[in-house]
């Protein structure tokens, strides 16, 4: 019995400590911006959790964009439900599927530059908090998008939105101007064994 209180009571002053450290280190920090968010890396989940944190926003009352670079206007699942929000939600499919879909460089650009239209039409609008650019690290990938603009559209953005970018493969300069950056890595898809995409989980 002595032995689980002591056990109890170190157990009580590591964890007072360690509450003493992390308050001091969330105190610490006075900073509240916009954030650029950039989900990269080959695993699988990149868009999944844009979408998380758009509903997080949502649920907060927030208004929120949504372009989708590259994939094509089929029904997903997130689309439906973010949509279900009604005026808070303002969302793009502006892609015509991925490159090795449509085989025509031109047309890619074409629909990607539009779709980096939307995207700068939606940075615009005030009431907008939070926009996630899907996929757009693949036009930037295949060179639909001047980088260039692209950097210096999103470094200019104003003070207190939120740009989350998702795909692949992101660009060095992309990832230097960003906040956070996640790398999905890729431990097992069931994909390799056979398993096809499937309603409710990849779209």
């Amino acid at each position: 019995m002595t032995t689980q209180i002591d056990e109890a009571a170190r157990h009580k002053a590591k964890m007072e400590k360690r509450k003493a450290v992390q308050d001091a280190e969330v105190a610490s920090k006075t900073v509240e911006k916009g954030l650029l968010i950039v989900n990269t890396g080959p695993g699988k989940g990149k868009s999944t959790a844009a979408f998380g944190l758009a509903l997080r926003a949502l649920g907060h009352g927030w208004r929120i964009g949504v372009v989708q670079f590259v994939k094509g206007a089929w029904e997903t699942g997130e689309r439906r439900a973010l949509e279900a929000f009604g005026g808070q939600v303002s969302w793009h499919t502006m892609g015509e599927g991925f490159t090795w879909e449509t085989q025509d460089k031109a047309r890619d650009i074409a629909a990607a530059t539009r779709a980096f239209e939307k995207a700068k039409e939606l940075m615009a609008d005030e009431t907008i908090r939070l926009i996630v650019l899907d996929e757009l690290n693949i036009a930037l990938r295949y060179d639909y998008l001047p980088l260039a603009e692209v950097v210096a559209t999103l470094s200019a953005r104003r003070s207190y939105l939120h740009i989350v970018v998702t795909g692949r493969n992101a660009k060095p300069e992309l990832i230097e101007i960003a906040d956070l950056v996640t790398e999905m890595t890729l431990v097992k898809h069931h994909f390799a064994a056979g398993v096809k995409a499937q309603e409710g989980i990849e779209f």
